[in-house]
């Protein structure tokens, strides 16, 4: 079984965001007549710096997200102004799963070993429930937290800079952070007026903005 690390693709993103947030954003001061070859840029920076983020809620980009834990997706669904699509436990046959290694564990031996262990019990135990003819969704009750769970993450921009400006601070947990790092990475190219006020610290998995 492979031991996993999180992998963010971009699905999906608002064609021409930034274009899009400018023409919101210049309906509110009927200044669309100042709309011209690169514009946004400043105009977009220019709002978020004054407060005036409702424009960014105009665009949107979507995710799919392998290799992270159970654990992990348990706290991004916490934000409650995305849309999730989630690996069901209760149709999926979970007896081969992969799962997630905190860095923590994986330095020491024998903590790791204890993990294993742990790991091991419990997919054996999922697997003699089936084969007693449980039900996945009774069976699942015995899978760990640490097991891969794909999700398909959907958010606007306002509420994307909302979840790096807190899963990025150094308090949060690693493997959020590391998710969230990778999806910030892919908006600063996709949407660079946005989200490039986000100084990212890749060996910390943490990022900081003064905007947030």
């Amino acid at each position: 079984m492979e031991i996993l690390k999180p992998e963010v693709i971009l699905l999906a993103v608002t064609p021409n965001a930034e274009k899009l947030i400018e023409e919101a954003g210049r309906t509110c001061y009927l200044s669309l007549g100042r709309i011209g070859d690169g514009t946004e840029k400043n105009f977009i920076r220019n709002c978020i710096k004054s407060g005036h983020h409702s424009i960014l809620e105009h665009a949107s980009a979507s995710f799919r997200i392998k290799g992270a834990s159970r654990a992990f997706t348990h706290q991004l669904v916490r934000h409650r102004l995305a849309s999730f699509s989630q690996q069901s436990q209760r149709y999926v046959n979970e007896g081969e799963f992969n799962y997630v290694v905190p860095p923590q564990i994986a330095a020491n031996p024998e903590a790791m070993a204890v993990f294993r262990e742990f790991i091991e019990t419990s997919r054996n135990t999922y697997n003699r429930l089936r084969e007693l003819s449980i039900k996945k969704e009774d069976a699942r009750f015995v899978l760990p937290n640490a097991l891969e769970s794909q999700i398909v993450f959907s958010a606007n921009f306002r509420e994307l800079r909302f979840i790096f400006s807190l899963r990025l601070h150094k308090s949060a947990q690693w493997e959020i952070r590391r998710v969230c790092l990778e999806m910030l990475k892919i908006m600063q190219r996709e949407a660079p007026s946005v989200f490039s006020d986000f100084e990212a610290d890749e060996e910390n998995w943490t990022a900081s903005s003064p905007l947030a």
